[in-house]
């Protein structure tokens, strides 16, 4: 269910704006994204884990506010990661 160092080195790569990069908007929303995409597909045999609901809940909405503040001050990084992670708006 949670993200493994391994993967999590090669997200924070990948979406890095610069060396050593590791809290940036982008960064952060796309660790967030995995981890939410790991819990969605945890509830297609786990239906009834209410309390995993809950923590994946309040990781969307997390990722929400970080998207809404990037919208806010920079419309086509907010777009562009959008589009990257097929987040739909």
């Amino acid at each position: 269910m949670s993200v493994t160092a391994e993967r999590k080195a090669e997200i924070i790569k990948a979406n890095a704006t610069k060396a050593g990069d590791t809290g940036s908007p982008e960064v952060q929303v796309a660790i967030l994204s995995e981890r939410i995409t790991n819990l969605t597909s945890h509830f297609k045999t786990h239906g009834k884990d209410n309390h995993s609901r809950r923590g994946l809940l309040k990781l969307v909405s997390t990722r929400r506010s970080l998207l809404d503040y990037l919208k806010k001050n920079d419309e086509a990084r907010y777009k562009a990661l959008l589009e990257k992670h097929n987040i739909r708006r």
